[in-house]
């Protein structure tokens, strides 16, 4: 009888500016993980910029094309194979992506920082992405104090602010390590 596959699904949930995108990839490449960012695969299959999408469709659009894409990511990766999914700010604060996360075994690390320090980060952020939301600055505080009740459902939570890439993997690592991965069939 073949023993099943181990199997880890990590999720990286947190704000704007928080980090999941680059401590996601390195994540990944360490542990021989796919990884995917969520905003960037909504963007592949609507062939739209998350921008354009909030413009022409609004937030509630956005959101449950959001909830699609990450049951349909789950779906295609249900067969296995270790996966770790930068999600989109707002993403584990929908509860049925909470409950998708759960029925997927997915194991959720927070990744924090303080409002300052995700305002200065969204602002030098020199990659592609616009964020609708970080446009103005008491929205985006408004809406950082709105999330973290949410965000603190998160299994685990790991520092982000005055931490290498380096450091903040280091850290997810062990947490991994110290956890049973789940074994899917």
């Amino acid at each position: 009888m073949a023993q099943a596959e181990s199997t880890r699904r990590v999720f990286l949930i947190g704000f704007m500016g928080a980090g999941k995108t680059t401590v996601g990839r390195e994540l990944a490449r360490r542990r021989r993980a796919r990884f995917v960012d969520l905003d960037d695969l909504i963007e592949q299959r609507e062939g739209q910029t998350i921008a354009q999408i909030f413009a022409s469709a609004g937030e509630q659009a956005f959101r449950r094309i959001e909830s699609a894409v990450l049951l349909s990511l789950l779906q295609e990766n249900a067969g296995g194979g270790d996966l770790v999914v930068a999600l989109g700010g707002g993403a584990f604060i929908q509860p049925e992506n909470r409950k998708t996360i759960k029925r997927a075994a997915g194991t959720t690390v927070l990744l924090q920082a303080s409002l300052s320090e995700l305002q200065r980060r969204c602002q030098n952020d020199e990659s592609r992405r616009i964020r609708p939301l970080a446009k103005e600055r008491d929205r985006f505080a408004e809406l950082f104090a709105s999330r973290q009740a949410l965000y603190e459902l998160a299994e685990f939570h790991v520092a982000t602010e005055n931490r290498s890439i380096e450091q903040v993997v280091n850290a997810i690592q062990e947490i991994l390590s110290a956890t049973r991965p789940e074994v899917k069939q």
